[in-house]
């Protein structure tokens, strides 16, 4: 079956940078549009934060997140990867790997980011 291995989540502070990670399974990972969501704290919808087409084509980011965020993929080791430059405390969130393009689709269990001085 599916499975979506989240990593790479912390604490960071304002200005500073993380590395997300997704490992995945179960599926052609090359053929399929990947992506990233998350959940603010207490929040009560998930947001789609970025995504990248099959074959590392096309990619979609967040108005919030364009500029700071790049999202990646290693078809040859079935890894999804968001990079996160220029934090600030309100990207704090759980984010998910996910996989379409778009929110309809199996996630992963989330890693946490937290952006605070």
């Amino acid at each position: 079956q599916v499975q979506l291995v989240e990593s790479g989540g912390g604490l960071a502070q304002p200005g500073g940078s993380l590395r997300l990670s997704c490992a995945a399974s179960g599926f052609t990972f090359s053929y399929s549009p990947m992506g990233w969501a998350r959940q603010v704290p207490g929040g009560k919808w998930i947001e789609w934060v970025a995504g990248i087409h099959s074959l590392g084509g096309e990619t979609y980011y967040q108005d919030s997140v364009a500029g700071r965020f790049t999202i990646s993929r290693d078809d040859a080791k079935n890894m999804l990867y968001l990079q996160m430059n220029s934090l600030k405390p309100e990207d704090t969130a759980m984010y998910y790997c996910v996989k379409a393009w778009g929110l309809e689709g199996p996630m992963g269990q989330g890693t946490q980011v937290t952006v605070s001085s």
